[in-house]
């Protein structure tokens, strides 16, 4: 099963609605529950973090029997430090996205949190690609 959602950037009214998309797909597929909620907190840190600092992004889903994987694809600025970007309370948000409750640094750790495996590529002023996968079983 494929699916892909476009993601508009600064559209912080639609922010969300692809991860609950997904939730609804994973409910129909009688995923436990509990894995539905570390799945759906990492695909909207991922969305979010599109939506907060790119210009759109694209979420693509694969689910199979044994795995879910997710590759959110952004156009954006790109991460300059990656490993730095990981840490806790680290932000490049804009003052803007702060005021609307966003931002606070912890999108990326509650990604990694969330997720059984995360794959982070980016290239400043080209854009980030981030693959979240988590096993089904």
């Amino acid at each position: 099963m494929n699916f892909t959602y476009h993601i508009e950037g600064g559209n912080f009214s639609k922010a969300g609605s692809a991860s609950s998309q997904v939730k609804k797909i994973l409910k129909q597929l009688n995923v436990d529950s509990r894995l539905i909620k570390r799945i759906v907190v990492s695909l909207y840190e991922a969305e979010v973090n599109v939506v907060a600092h790119a210009y759109e992004g694209t979420m693509n889903v694969e689910i199979d029997p044994e795995k879910i994987v997710v590759c959110f694809v952004d156009k954006g600025p790109g991460i300059a430090d990656i490993d730095q970007a990981m840490e806790k309370g680290y932000s490049t948000a804009s003052p803007q996205v702060r005021e609307m409750g966003f931002g606070a640094g912890m999108g990326l750790p509650n990604i990694k949190k969330n997720a059984d495996e995360l794959n982070i590529k980016s290239v400043v002023d080209k854009g980030t690609e981030v693959e979240i996968i988590n096993y089904l079983q």
